[in-house]
């Protein structure tokens, strides 16, 4: 072969990929095969098997546990974050990859193991074989193949395995920035689709006790009813929907702000005037809107429901506050560098833009480091049955975000 024939470090990254993909799949499997179900969240162990899993490639993943009694504070059993260093000259940046190993649990009407790590028909199929332990086998892959090469990189890698973010990810990456235990240049963080993703919504979670007083249900004028006063809070609130809906973000890929009650718990039994109603309320916003002043205006929605009902108190709890992840300057050469990977391995242009959803990145973004959401995903995440039964993520997009990750990685750590 000449030189003019010899294969590019493209391809043989390429290559490389496609010579350990059996091997890659595998990880997968093992990393699905451990449960991480939060809540409860005990999600200890799911960090120490795949830090086992890592020193069979040589790479040593440092353990930082948060402090035990800080998890149950905040509603969970058990948090271990693992960061892997790969340091390479100096002279370049230091990119982070992160991927949250916590997952919403199973629920009904799967007909594959949902910690099977089942793979059939060209996909593999279990809970968060999509969102996010999928990109653990990209980011461990795309990394392996890099150092494969033998070029003389610059700069640094760091693997952020964190396990919180179905609770908001403040004991997560927000805890290993908080305790200066990184601060990277760049972070790619776990994807659920084909799009690159720059902006995402902000999120507030509360949790409404409503309190009156038991009554029989022969005499309820004995009692105050809670679910009559929580009613008129759910009208008000339901009733403020099409003011929302025509708010505009000017975000593509992101709508307008959302709102709506997953959750309703109350009452003792069915002849008893329930004295005790508890709602636990969803508010998505826009980049565009203020975290402080939404907050704000939606509790006084919420007491002046029932203001003036005789015998009813509330407690108003905030249980979540993510804020929305918006562009940074240097976020354009994230996506540039992945839009054009991109194009190479899927032959078509990938849009850089906006979600609904929210994530770990935000909390990189809000210390001021760039950050983008991309991974192992389909077109679009229903796709996937992400968060819902048979979650399934198909082989050929791992194989091809894999390869995209690891040319992105050449692009900054060679230059």
């Amino acid at each position: 072969m000449t030189p003019s024939q010899e294969p590019t470090r493209e391809q043989q990254l390429s290559d490389w990929i496609d010579a350990h993909f059996d091997e890659e799949v595998a990880f997968l499997q093992q990393v699905i095969r451990v449960p991480t179900d939060t809540p409860p969240g005990n999600n200890a162990p799911h960090a120490d098997a795949v830090a086992a899993l890592l020193e069979a490639y040589g790479w040593h993943a440092e353990k930082h546990k948060v402090e035990q009694q800080t998890v149950r504070d905040y509603g969970m059993e058990s948090i271990t974050n693992l960061i892997v260093r790969r340091p390479y000259q100096v002279g370049g940046p230091t990119i982070a990859l992160n991927a949250h190993g916590d997952v919403v649990p199973p629920g009904d009407g799967w007909t594959f193991p949902p910690y099977g790590g089942i793979v059939k028909d060209g996909g593999i199929y279990g809970r968060a074989a999509a969102v996010s332990k999928s990109d653990f086998a990209t980011f461990v892959f795309a990394t392996r193949a890099l150092e494969a090469l033998g070029l003389p990189l610059k700069g640094a890698l760091e693997l952020h395995f964190t396990y919180d973010e179905e609770f908001g990810g403040l004991l997560g990456p927000g805890w290993l920035l908080q305790q200066k235990l990184t601060r990277p240049d760049f972070v790619i963080a776990a994807g659920f689709s084909y799009q690159i993703i720059t902006a995402h919504n902000a999120c507030l979670q509360l949790e409404i006790t409503v309190h009156g007083k038991s009554g029989h249900g022969a005499m309820p004028k004995t009692g105050h009813d809670a679910l009559q006063a929580a009613t008129k809070i759910l009208t008000a609130i339901y009733a403020s929907l099409p003011s929302l809906r025509a708010i505009k973000s000017n975000v593509p890929g992101i709508t307008s702000p959302t709102m709506l009650v997953g959750r309703i718990e109350g009452g003792t039994n069915t002849n008893v005037v329930p004295g005790k109603v508890v709602l636990k309320m969803d508010r998505r916003m826009i980049p565009e809107e203020d975290p402080v002043a939404v907050e704000a205006a939606l509790r006084a929605l919420i007491l002046n429901a029932v203001q003036g009902e005789p015998g009813i108190t509330l407690e108003i709890k905030r249980l979540l506050l993510s804020h929305a992840l918006r562009p940074l300057p240097e976020t354009a050469r994230l996506v540039a560098s992945l839009q054009k990977n991109a194009k190479a391995i899927l032959c078509e242009d990938i849009p850089a833009q906006g979600t609904p959803l929210y994530a770990d990145a935000r909390l990189y973004g809000e210390h001021g480091i760039p950050a983008v959401l991309y991974g192992a995903g389909p077109r679009t995440v229903p796709e996937s049955n992400a968060k819902k039964a048979d979650e399934r993520l198909m082989l050929d997009d791992l194989r091809r975000a894999t390869k995209v990750v690891a040319l992105t990685l050449l692009d900054f750590l060679t230059e």
